[in-house]
């Protein structure tokens, strides 16, 4: 098996014959084959093979060839040889995604700015294009993808179906149709890598880790459906509890209830643009309120545990860990964003009043010589709960974003993991690097995935 990069040429030859330069032969040891078979994605042809006398790793694919297998650009490329005379060119990437955007600039909405990011940096390495579900024909087994050209803008090309799948469907909703889940399955079947399956529901997370002792430690106590029984318990033991939608984003829907023996009970929430503060003098009339209020729906809901966290100007602030695989497989920290909630918030998000600060920023006003030690410690725990979400998890991880917080006794606790993370905290000026970082660690175990990474060649 040999991995090496190599330029890609169109020739106007109509016949099955794929030429290759001599240093290029030497590289994949193909020395002496009269055959090949070449492979584009799951597509493949056999051809003939013929040396040519040119200086550099250069290969030439006639209209024959390269119409066969869909090859949608000449141009620097990666090249797999294999032992049974078959040669890969590739990866082929494809990033799912959806609309409703019916904009021929903006195909992907909101993400069509990450989208390009991601196909910008990719044309560097490999052949990457984005997609919607609809954009498949099954039954030729090829996609209709976008593809980014270097003024910016995007082409279609049809393809062959891809080496490896990154999922970025933007919604919940969109995820859980029959034809969603089927794609998922056709995709598995075909041995197709496609990573991060889904968004993750807060249940099923506290539920996959709940009787793993190496990582339940980190999480706070939490419940899925509470009865009236346990909340109030918990609030008797905790003083302050969050209840939260489980399949819930944004901080939509959330609640802080809180409990002071002799001055009732408080439930806190974010209303339209505001902050809501309610006072109950039994607990009964706080559960009628969220009964009226929510219905059944509250049977969808997380009661969790309240941690002290540490504050600045008397705001709570907690932390985005951006996760990766990295192109070795191994869980790092890319990027981290510490949020600050605005006064009077239940959350930290930036859209209820929250503010972004960096890591160093936040510590180093709440534990001033010791942030370094404190940060680096939060690192650790952060690839810990990674690994061991991943360990429980039965679909492939690439990413994870984690809503950690750190409590005054410098404790470290998980509150959210999310599957799909958004990329608000890249915003800051002073993590533009680390967003960068993001993008390429998502291309390298795209690479990873597809056995493009270059550790194969080793």
């Amino acid at each position: 098996m040999s991995l090496t990069f190599c330029n890609v040429h169109f020739s106007q030859q109509p016949d099955k014959v794929v030429y290759v330069s001599d240093t290029l032969m030497k590289s994949l040891k193909l020395s002496g084959k009269k055959n090949i078979q070449l492979r584009l994605g799951k597509d493949s042809i056999r051809a003939s093979i013929k040396s040519i006398k040119k200086a550099g790793k250069h290969i030439y694919l006639g209209t024959g060839v390269r119409d066969a297998i869909k090859v949608p650009a000449a141009g620097g490329i990666m090249i797999h040889s294999f032992e049974d005379e078959e040669i890969k060119l590739g990866p082929l990437v494809g990033i799912l995604s959806d609309g409703p955007s019916t904009s021929a600039a903006q195909p992907f909405s909101s993400r069509t700015g990450f989208i390009k990011q991601l196909l910008r940096e990719g044309n560097k390495n490999c052949y990457i294009f984005a997609f919607t579900p609809k954009d498949i024909n099954w039954q030729r087994e090829s996609v209709n993808g976008y593809f980014l050209s270097n003024s910016g803008t995007f082409y279609r090309k049809t393809v062959p179906l891809p080496d490896v799948v990154y999922n970025r469907l933007p919604s919940r909703k969109a995820e859980t149709t029959a034809y969603i889940n089927q794609l998922r399955d056709r995709l598995s079947r075909k041995k197709i890598p496609f990573f991060n399956w889904s968004f993750f529901n807060k249940s099923d997370i506290y539920r996959l880790l709940e009787h793993d002792n190496t990582v339940n430690r980190y999480v706070p106590e939490s419940h899925m459906n509470p009865s009236t029984e346990i909340i109030k318990d918990m609030l008797e033991r905790h003083q302050f509890l969050y209840y939260k939608p489980s399949g819930g984003s944004l901080g939509k829907g959330i609640y802080r209830l809180t409990y002071l023996p002799k001055k009732g009970y408080f439930a806190r929430y974010r209303k339209g643009n505001g902050n809501v503060l309610l006072r109950f003098t039994t607990f009964n009339s706080l559960m009628r309120m969220l009964q009226a209020r929510h219905g059944r729906s509250l049977e969808t809901y997380v009661i969790q545990q309240g941690i002290r966290l540490v504050e600045i100007d008397s705001c709570p602030i907690d932390f985005r860990f951006h996760m990766h695989k990295n192109g070795n497989n191994k869980w790092v920290v890319v990027g981290i964003g510490a949020k600050k909630a605005g006064r009077g918030s239940v959350t930290t998000h930036l859209k209820n009043g929250g503010s972004l600060l960096t890591p160093g920023q936040a510590l180093s006003r709440t534990f001033g010589s010791r942030s370094e030690e404190v940060l680096q410690n939060a690192k650790k725990i952060a690839i810990t709960l990674a690994e061991g979400i991943e360990f429980h998890h039965q679909h492939l991880l690439g990413e994870i974003g984690f809503d950690i917080g750190i409590d005054q006794d410098e404790k470290v606790w998980m509150f959210e993991a999310n599957a799909k993370p958004g990329r608000s905290i890249f915003s800051h000026p002073s993590l533009k690097v680390e967003g960068k970082a993001s993008v390429e660690h998502i291309l390298e175990h795209c690479l990873y995935l597809s056995k493009f990474h270059r550790r194969d060649s080793e």
